[in-house]
């Protein structure tokens, strides 16, 4: 199970009733958060979260209203007296803007390790947590993520019998652990079916529709996409500035077909985006319209 909260659904500069936008997940006791604009920690507060237990934070892009909360929620952790290591994930750069960010900052309990990429797609596993990072098309340097867990296949004892695995070790191996006895070393492979569904949730904000949101977004059980505007007479703007309309996130998800659509990053003057849900609707019917604070629950299938 994953919890999920859209902390904040705004774009450009934060308003008295839209934060910036940002992404909260929970699995399995460990919480990570996907960008940090102005008034994160605030939109956090506000959803009932606290920044301590965050383990992970990962950034598309260097933009102010995605990283410029980042200061102030350090502090946050630190004044809790936190010990625990957090790590932050983005493109590179990211140190050098993290550190100078930091010097409103400078003395921390906490380690921060960084983890930087170069590349047009990278990966990494934190905490259960299968993140990967792909290229979108925005002025600067920007990365959508998908960020999934996997499930294992179910004990399948005769599986276990056929590999020779003694039964002293089948509840060790069905909790992952891998075993070395007399020269032989024994797996969860030997014991476990095949690997069951597990969960996917796509995001991608500032950036033109482009194939590598198609690419990496198949399979996802929520898709997460900028809709910074609903009214075609500003799509020269969105066009020039690289971003999309909302009517073109919903033709993505409707090739690709999540399980849900959720948009964000909406523009300060699209003061109603829910004006435009029936039109939307009428491209990919199993859409959100949120607002700050929408969460959901996604579940393993049965």
């Amino acid at each position: 199970m994953i919890d999920v909260c859209l902390l904040g659904t705004g774009g450009m500069m934060p308003l008295p009733y839209r934060y910036l936008t940002s992404l909260f997940l929970r699995y399995n006791g460990s919480s990570l958060m996907i960008d940090c604009g102005e008034g994160t920690q605030m939109a956090l507060r506000k959803a009932g979260y606290s920044p301590n237990p965050i383990d992970v934070i990962c950034f598309t892009h260097y933009h102010g209203d995605h990283i410029s909360g980042l200061p102030g929620l350090l502090l946050s952790m630190g004044n809790a007296d936190r010990k625990e290591k957090l790590t932050l994930i983005g493109p590179k750069g990211l140190a050098y803007v993290v550190n100078q960010l930091r010097i409103i900052a400078p003395e921390l309990p906490f380690e921060i390790e960084y983890r930087e990429y170069t590349e047009n797609a990278a990966d990494f596993e934190i905490n259960g947590y299968l993140i990967h990072a792909f290229r979108v098309n925005h002025r600067v340097p920007c990365f959508g993520y998908t960020v999934s867990v996997k499930r294992l296949g179910l004990f399948d004892p005769e599986k276990a019998r056929e590999n020779g695995v003694p039964l002293k070790f089948w509840n060790r191996l069905q909790h992952g652990e891998t075993i070395e006895e007399e020269g032989r070393t024994y797996t969860p492979e030997l014991v476990m079916g095949p690997e069951r569904k597990g969960l996917k949730i796509t995001y991608a904000t500032d950036t033109r529709p482009t194939p590598s949101i198609t690419e990496n977004a198949r399979g996802s059980d929520l898709l997460i996409l900028e809709g910074m505007y609903g009214d075609w007479d500003k799509f020269d703007r969105v066009k020039d500035h690289k971003h999309m309309m909302m009517q073109e996130a919903a033709e993505i998800a409707r090739e690709v077909q999540p399980s849900e659509l959720w948009f964000t990053h909406y523009s300060p003057a699209m003061v109603h985006p829910e004006n435009y849900e029936k039109e939307l609707k009428k491209i990919f019917p199993n859409l959100v319209i949120p607002r700050d604070g929408q969460v959901t629950e996604l579940n393993f299938e049965d």
